[in-house]
C-alpha cells in the first residue's frame, strides 16, 4: 500500500468511526431523554391523581362502586378516564409500565376489580353502546397489573380479592378533595 493510499484511507475511515460514534451518540440521548419525559410526565399525572379535582371525582366514583345495588351509569366518568389516558399512554409506550405499576397499580387494580366484579360493567357498557374499545386500554392495564402484582397470592380466592379492592375504595369515599 503507497502512503497516497493510506492518506485517503485513514481520513475516510476516521469520518466513519466518527459518524458511527455519533449515531450511537443520539440514540443514547434519545433514550435518555425518552426515559425522563416519560418520568416527568407520570410525576405530572400522579399530582393530577392527587388534585382536589380527581380526589372527588375518585370519592364520587368509588362510592358509586361500593354501592351493592348501583345505578347503570356512574355521574362522575373523571376517574375512568383518567385511567383510560393511563393505560393509552402505557400501551403506546409514552410511559414505562415499570414505572406506572410502581405508581398506580393499587388504584388501577382496585377500580378494576370492582368495576368488573360481581357484575362486569364495562362489558356492559360495551354491549350498550356496541363499542369494544370502551375502556379498553384500561383494561389492558389492569390486566398487566393483575398478572405481574405480587401481592395477589394464588391461593387469594375472587371474593378475598374483591374483598380487598373494596377495602382500599372505602379509603378513597374519605378523601377530602377540596372544594
Amino acid at each position: 500500500m503507497s502512503s497516497l493510499d493510506l492518506t485517503l484511507w485513514i481520513p475516510i475511515l476516521a469520518t466513519w468511526v466518527l459518524a458511527i460514534g455519533t449515531l450511537v451518540f443520539a440514540y443514547w440521548q434519545l433514550r435518555q431523554s425518552q426515559r425522563l419525559h416519560s418520568a416527568t410526565t407520570l410525576l405530572d399525572l400522579r399530582e393530577r391523581f392527587y388534585s382536589p379535582r380527581l380526589q372527588r371525582s375518585r370519592r364520587s366514583f368509588s362510592a358509586w362502586l361500593l354501592q351493592t345495588d348501583r345505578k347503570d351509569e356512574p355521574t362522575d366518568w373523571e376517574v375512568t378516564f383518567f385511567l383510560e389516558l393511563l393505560g393509552s399512554l402505557t400501551r403506546a409506550g409514552d410511559l414505562s409500565p415499570q414505572l406506572v405499576r410502581s405508581a398506580f397499580d393499587t388504584w388501577v387494580s382496585a377500580y378494576y376489580v370492582c368495576l368488573t366484579r360481581p357484575v362486569n360493567y364495562i362489558d356492559r357498557w360495551r354491549q350498550e353502546d356496541h363499542d369494544d374499545s370502551i375502556f379498553a386500554d384500561f383494561e389492558w392495564l389492569a390486566r398487566r397489573v393483575l398478572e405481574q402484582d405480587h401481592r395477589v397470592t394464588p391461593e387469594e380466592t375472587p371474593a378475598e380479592e374483591l374483598e380487598r379492592c373494596r377495602y382500599l375504595l372505602q379509603g378513597e369515599t374519605r378523601l377530602e378533595g377540596l372544594a
